[in-house]
């Protein structure tokens, strides 16, 4: 009789959880109609070119960056877009920053566009096109820049250098925030958050980079997928060390400060931390889920059964979706001996973890010290800052956002996601609920590995939709 009683109730589990999976559709969305807009595609990317061309590197160590091309940059800027100019000549914030504030009918709900315009510096011998020249070959517009992120700065001046041409009044107050030393976590930015909240601006949308509209990066989605990041993973440098007495190297004791950072090492790489399935991601799972194949919604439809099955497969594979579940620990600079034959009196390895919501700088430190276990490795804290908060997926400006992307791409999904890496952005969450990270662009694999890598470049008919896509977000705003 147990049997029967077994059997019934694997009967039961299987008829839930085929059940929860056919009923884990989509509901039902009106498609977005693309609102014609004008683009003079031409001189978007003669405009694209020119920035390409200031060669506006920032670098962590002082006095590196050539200042001549950021103010050559900037003078640019009020050549290439006289009528912005006209109407709201920037303000110079900190070091690089630039505010234009284009004053709307009304200020009750102000937008904040973000970009930058210094860019990581490029190996120009590893490069098949000169990085600064921008160099158009084949539709393509090379350069280092390209994606990241002169090409959203560029949609969105020349959005409103064309609107201004047609007498434009925005509904509500717009504000252009630019910096140029993003690539560098400079002070800009911070700058002009506190320049906006000493004069009481609450913006009710800020957009920056982040996402974008991509393929084949969910699991059972035929469709391309436009991510909007509403949140953002911490950042912390951790330097562990291990000393010992150093010495020849003929006559070495059991473990030297080396094998014991190695074997702390092993040991954090396979202790990962815990998942945790945070609001970015239980809703990206959520709207991405509802399009997968039969087979995957029948686990994201049943996570309360299979999260741990996907939390195995993501420690296993590594990559974005582990990323996306778990604080990360990646361990980068090494050192040790100068010489071969010389046990070094200390070791020191340099490990970069990205926090996930909940996770604090605190506690990631603790976690990392009970995986190795072993006090004669220091783990000394170098700079950090935790995860940002989570913004809104409902009300004006995640829909503002999100029509605005469905006009310009609707063959794709529009979901929200959590950003592994970090933005200027994190710093609006202080004067908003409503930050949001989207690079309007539609990127391939292969073109999202350019970024800070070899031969960045760009589709020109890119540029031109991410022109496309400004014109109709400030249209709505």
């Amino acid at each position: 009789m147990w049997w029967l009683i077994l059997l019934g109730a694997i009967v039961l589990f299987l008829m839930v959880i085929v059940l929860r999976a056919l009923r884990f559709r989509p509901g039902a969305e009106q498609k977005a109609v693309p609102a014609p807009v004008a683009v003079d595609g031409e001189k978007a990317i003669a405009d694209l070119q020119a920035m390409i061309r200031c060669k506006t590197v920032s670098y962590y160590q002082e006095g590196l960056a050539d200042e001549a091309e950021f103010e050559r940059f900037r003078a640019l800027l009020k050549t290439l877009y006289p009528r912005v100019h006209e109407a709201c000549a920037p303000e110079r914030i900190g070091k690089s920053g630039l505010l234009y504030t284009l004053r709307g009918k009304s200020s009750d709900r102000p937008a904040v566009f973000m970009a930058h315009y210094d860019v990581v510096p490029a190996n120009e011998a590893l490069w098949d096109r000169p990085p600064f020249e921008a160099v158009i070959e084949d539709g393509m517009l090379w350069g280092r820049g390209t994606l990241d992120t002169k090409t959203t700065l560029c949609g969105v001046m020349e959005a409103a250098e064309t609107l201004l041409a047609e007498g434009f009044v925005p509904e509500n107050d717009l504000y252009f925030a630019f910096a140029g030393d993003e690539e560098i976590a400079g002070d800009t930015q911070p700058a002009i958050v506190e320049t906006l909240r000493a004069r009481g601006v609450v913006p009710a949308l800020v957009l920056d980079e982040g996402g974008a509209v991509v393929e084949n990066v969910f699991p059972g989605v035929a469709q391309p997928c436009a991510l909007i990041g509403i949140g953002e993973k911490g950042m912390m440098n951790l330097r562990l060390s291990c000393a010992g007495a150093g010495g020849h190297a003929s006559a070495p004791k059991p473990h030297t400060p080396v094998g014991v950072l190695a074997d702390a090492v092993v040991k954090v790489e396979n202790h990962p931390f815990p998942r945790r399935l945070t609001k970015p991601v239980a809703e990206m799972f959520d709207t991405l889920g509802r399009r997968s194949s039969f087979a995957y919604r029948v686990i994201f439809a049943n996570l309360w059964c299979f999260l741990p099955l996907l939390d195995l497969i993501c420690k296993r594979s590594g990559g974005e979706l582990n990323a996306m579940m778990r604080t990360t620990c990646a361990f980068t600079e090494m050192k040790g001996s100068s010489a071969n034959n010389v046990i070094p009196p200390e070791a020191s390895v340099g490990a970069n973890l990205r926090l996930i919501g909940g996770e604090t700088i605190d506690s990631a430190i603790a976690y990392v010290e009970r995986a190795i276990g072993n006090p004669a490795v220091k783990a000394e804290f170098v700079q950090g800052m935790n995860p940002s908060k989570n913004s809104e997926t409902r009300g004006y400006g995640w829909e503002t956002v999100k029509r605005a992307v469905s006009e310009t791409w609707p063959e794709a999904v529009v979901s929200p996601y959590l950003m592994v890496a970090c933005s200027d952005s994190r710093h609006y969450c202080a004067i908003s609920d409503n930050v949001y990270r989207f690079s309007a662009m539609a990127l391939t694999a292969g073109e999202r590995a350019t970024i800070h890598g070899n031969n960045e470049r760009i589709p020109l008919d890119k540029i031109v939709r991410t022109v496309e896509f400004y014109l109709r977000l400030m249209k709505r705003c």
